[in-house]
């Protein structure tokens, strides 16, 4: 039997959830657990995914909204801290919540050193969980937006030319147009060319607006 304690819900799954909705994913090895935990999350307008193992998950395509992992500690194929650092690696937008039936100080401790959201034990209010979920899922979208955002940044940084980013380093580290063209052997005018067509290709706005992509950036290269 589930051992969320104040769990009322009765509705389940009568039709596909809309693409943009978040997932929570629940990896259990007991029936009665997947099956009262979808409906829960359902029923708060989550979609739900469930799985009575490690590999059933990992066998999931890897999905572009917010989403979370509900992982129990004890699975039959792979232990749950080795799934959790599994996804950790492969996919960190998928924060992890641990709701498990059996587990001791030194597994909570590993858990949450490895970067689990939280370590929850049953039984457990529905409130408490749903609560964790709410935030795993906010955290995952922060995730997603961060990585759209750098990889839109990664993609218009090498848009520019070898001299664009040159201009555009100097640029950003606080050097005139006069002191750019010195640099760099080539004329003021040149440099507010290449230094309009920066701002163009990378859509900035404004000179502080570029200081922070370039710092964004960090050391990336276009391969």
């Amino acid at each position: 039997m589930i051992t969320l304690t104040g769990l009322d819900v009765t509705s389940s799954r009568t039709s596909e959830a809309p693409a943009a909705t978040p997932i929570v994913f629940v990896a259990d090895a007991d029936i009665s657990v997947r099956e009262s935990l979808e409906r829960l999350i359902e029923a708060s307008g989550w979609q739900a995914e469930t799985f009575a193992s490690a590999g059933e998950f990992l066998a999931y395509p890897r999905t572009s909204v917010p989403s979370c992992l509900v992982l129990d500690v004890t699975l039959p194929d792979l232990d749950g801290l080795a799934l959790q650092r599994r996804v950790a690696a492969d996919r960190p937008d998928v924060p992890v919540i641990f709701f498990a039936g059996h587990a001791d100080i030194v597994t909570s401790v590993a858990a949450m050193k490895a970067g689990a959201l939280e370590f929850l034990t049953k039984p457990c209010s529905r409130e408490v969980l749903l609560v964790a979920i709410r935030h795993a899922l906010d955290h995952s979208r922060r995730t997603l937006e961060r990585d759209a955002m750098m990889k839109t940044l990664r993609e218009n940084y090498a848009s520019l030319t070898r001299r664009e980013r040159e201009v555009m380093t100097l640029v950003a580290s606080g050097l005139l147009n006069k002191q750019v063209g010195g640099e760099l052997g080539i004329s003021e005018i040149t440099v507010k060319a290449h230094r309009g067509q920066v701002m163009r290709k990378m859509h900035a706005d404004s000179l502080p607006a570029l200081v922070t992509m370039v710092s964004r950036l960090g050391g990336y290269r276009p391969s």
